[in-house]
């Protein structure tokens, strides 16, 4: 939750139009719990509505609002169907974005996580996006694409692909960005998702899920007892409003060191360490040994996580150089959520796969820059299994 301003967005409450939507009609329930009627709605003039993808053992739930991520159902150690993600059961509290503001779960665009007080230069011009966080531009803005309604197609029972197409100027961001989000759920238990983009002038962009993990079947009380894995021998520091300083720092001797598995809360109360003092827990981009002479190997793991609890076991893979852990540091606001649960601070970790936060202003960083004729491909998968 990532303290997002908390701004209407034009959106407003009173611009969703719930055309066709009444949560009093009977539609069977998801595995999960949710009724899709309740995310039936039309907002900004388009139609939002919840899909299900599945295989033989999972199922997960997503809806074109934000191209979110609402449930994850996998089973647990003892076959016990379990949902992994946190998030609302219904439209309104996702587009509130006054009373309920949130990135859970969102397909994030164009630019996750944050640019240095939202300046950027493309093409030797300098444009000023929203500076919605801490005066920087985070997640692309408080109007970007977590809140915009992406067109979707479902081929099969294991396939949803969502499609944006963001006008030049949208947020600040120069040219007109076609962008595709795939989810497919494979046989072997992975969440696979394949970001695309192309655009008609040189721009900018960087696409990941922002689905915050809980493995323990219980978000009601906190998850740092999950066990976290990071295959990365450094990261890149920030400072107290969440950006980074430019350097690259060995995790060796420190609390941000998971190259061995273990529980976060063995580290993340340590604030005689300032980088957990600043975010009151991990907020922070490691750089991926997966990722050598500028391309990544999606085919090995990047980072885990598991529950002892349930023995469910989470692993990551993406062809991007960076993954930003979070800890639901903001969470703990009283907002109830699904299954009319209010989440503690600590709750979860999100693992999101990305350049590394503000690109555009780092040179000697991947470059986050596309420009006309080329093809935007980003990558990750978190592949579900017990132990």
């Amino acid at each position: 939750m990532r303290n997002l301003k908390k701004t209407c967005l034009g959106l407003g409450i009173a611009a969703i139009l719930f055309a066709g939507c009444s949560t009093n009609q009977q539609e069977p329930l998801t595995l999960s719990g949710l009724n899709p009627t309740a995310f039936d709605s039309v907002i900004n003039g388009k139609k939002t509505s919840l899909f299900t993808i599945k295989n033989k053992d999972m199922e997960v739930c997503i809806t074109n609002f934000g191209g979110r991520v609402v449930s994850i159902m996998v089973p647990d150690k003892d076959g016990k169907m379990t949902d992994v993600v946190l998030g609302y059961d219904n439209i309104v509290q996702y587009a509130d974005t006054v009373n309920s503001p949130s990135d859970y779960g969102s397909s994030v665009g164009r630019y996750a996580n944050r640019i240095n007080k939202g300046l950027i230069t493309v093409a030797d011009k300098e444009y000023q996006l929203p500076q919605n966080n801490f005066g920087h531009c985070l997640h692309g803005g408080n109007s970007g694409w977590m809140y915009q309604v992406y067109d979707a197609e479902q081929p099969n029972d294991s396939t949803l692909k969502l499609t944006i197409v963001s006008p030049d100027g949208d947020n600040g961001f120069p040219g007109t960005i076609n962008a595709t989000a795939t989810y497919t759920l494979l046989s072997n238990n992975t969440l696979d998702i394949v970001f695309e983009a192309t655009t008609d002038k040189e721009t900018v962009i960087n696409m990941t899920n922002h689905s915050y993990f809980n493995l323990n079947g219980d978000p009601s009380r906190e998850g740092t007892d999950m066990i976290l894995y990071i295959n990365a021998d450094n990261f890149t520091p920030a400072d107290a409003t969440y950006m980074t300083t430019g350097e690259i720092t060995p995790v060796e001797n420190t609390p941000m060191d998971f190259r061995k598995p273990h529980a976060i809360n063995e580290t993340i109360n340590d604030t005689t360490f300032q980088q957990i003092k600043n975010a009151t827990g991990y907020d922070h981009n490691w750089c991926l040994n997966t990722y050598k002479d500028g391309k990544g190997d999606d085919t090995q793991v990047c980072a885990s996580l598991y529950s002892p609890s349930t023995g469910i076991f989470l692993e990551m893979f993406t062809n991007e150089p960076g993954v930003q852990v979070y800890t639901g540091n903001f969470q703990g606001t009283g907002i109830t959520c699904k299954n009319g649960i209010k989440y503690p601070k600590h709750v979860s970790v999100c693992l999101e796969s990305q350049k590394y936060p503000d690109s555009p202003n780092k040179k000697e960083w991947p470059s986050p820059y596309l420009k006309p004729g080329e093809k935007y491909y980003s990558h990750v998968a978190y592949k579900f299994s017990t132990k």
